[in-house]
């Protein structure tokens, strides 16, 4: 049976190349980095060139601003933790938005339980955060402002200049999540006015278990972990050499071929949402039309579920998602649905294909015409759908 993948989101697979790159630091160049012999300072060159790469990818000034962690869960925890403990004296307001990733909102959830006010702030119908509730919600206790660059589960990419703007008028920082932008957009941390970035390595085809926090310099953070000093006593614990390589790689592989790959994406990706959206009748675009994701494919058809057309789509060979995959768990409909003011059956109707690489048009084709036949027989059982739309597909 054909298997496609178009789940590329919840997990990346690794690029050969990134894989060759991190086989010498397995048993080669085993040295630990902070030791003073030769292996460790064949180590140590591998470790400040994966930083000198990621920081090339994001357009850091300079590349002692990259400091690695777990993933990017402990770098959207650290940026919002770490800053907070540092600048608590100034304040005690953090801004963040009702669409962001749970290791933001479950992290901002937890900074209230210590005493911190946390403003949600509302997006429009599109996923595209509401600036002039930023400006009302600003005050000169906001300490830090998190807004993702853009949104894997819908595909929106925020104004993330324009943000910076308004957060810097009143001298608080801005930390944005780009884990689902990376390895999609170009970014510039400098351009746009970052104080913090949160990197992902799976989401740019690297291994997974590694990730960075951008740190401009400057901006007050307080370590996460503590120990031996590592990372210049911000992030201790031995670093992660084969993963970081990986990251190194992947970053260097990403720069040089983001543009070729963008526009490879969007062509397919539209031509995936022009062709459901005619074909099936009671379809929708999740997210922004235009200020998207190059990958992201995100849609709903009314009177059934997510679910069981995942179930369908799985036994024909296509594996997709129903939104995000740490939220899978759950019965309960996605809370970025929700804020874009979804109903719970039409959150629940919602289908998310992300493309990759590895996909051709004749992968979107195949999916194309699965998809009519599979709504088809879905809303012949359902008893929400209407009886002139059963059986039928224009």
């Amino acid at each position: 049976m054909k298997k496609i993948y178009m789940d590329h989101t919840a997990g990346m697979p690794v690029d050969s190349r990134v894989i060759d790159a991190m086989k010498p630091y397995f048993n080669t160049t085993y040295g630990n980095p902070s030791s003073l012999h030769s292996f460790a300072q064949e180590a140590r060159k591998g470790l400040d060139n994966a930083r000198e790469k990621i920081a090339e990818l994001i357009g850091a000034e300079k590349r002692e601003e990259i400091f690695f962690t777990s993933g990017a869960t402990e770098s959207n925890n650290w940026a919002i933790r770490g800053l907070a403990a540092r600048a608590k004296d100034k304040g005690k307001h953090i801004i963040t938005t009702s669409i962001e990733h749970m290791s933001v909102i479950n992290v901002c959830k937890h900074m209230i339980k210590k005493g911190f006010k946390v403003s949600f702030l509302p997006v429009d119908k599109y996923g595209v955060v509401d600036l002039e509730a930023l400006k009302q919600e600003l005050t000169n206790d906001t300490i830090l402002v998190s807004i993702m660059y853009a949104n894997g589960e819908i595909g929106t990419i925020e104004p993330i200049k324009e943000i910076s703007e308004i957060v810097h008028t009143r001298n608080a920082c801005l930390h944005v999540d780009a884990t689902a932008a990376i390895g999609m957009v170009k970014l510039d941390v400098q351009k746009k006015g970052i104080d913090l970035l949160t990197v992902s390595s799976n989401d740019m085809y690297g291994p997974k278990g590694i990730g960075a926090l951008y740190i401009k310099k400057g901006t007050p953070l307080e370590p996460l972990i503590f120990g031996g000093g590592q990372e210049r006593g911000f992030r201790s614990g031995t670093e992660n050499l084969p993963g970081i390589a990986g990251m190194g790689k992947a970053a260097e592989l990403m720069k040089n071929e983001l543009e070729e790959e963008k526009n490879k994406l969007i062509r397919l990706r539209d031509k995936f949402i022009k062709v459901l959206l005619e074909t099936i009748p009671y379809s929708f675009l999740n997210g922004h039309p235009s200020k998207r994701l190059p990958n992201n494919v995100a849609v709903r058809f009314s009177f059934i579920e997510g679910e069981s057309m995942l179930l369908n789509l799985e036994m024909a060979g296509v594996s997709a998602s129903s939104g995000s995959a740490c939220t899978a768990k759950t019965l309960e409909p996605s809370h970025v649905l929700r804020a874009i003011g979804l109903k719970h059956e039409e959150a629940h109707g919602s289908l998310l294909f992300t493309l990759g690489k590895q996909n051709s048009e004749n992968d979107v084709d195949y999916v194309l015409g699965l998809m009519p036949d599979i709504v088809k027989r879905l809303r012949a059982m359902s008893p929400l759908t209407p009886k002139e739309l059963k059986g039928s597909v224009h």
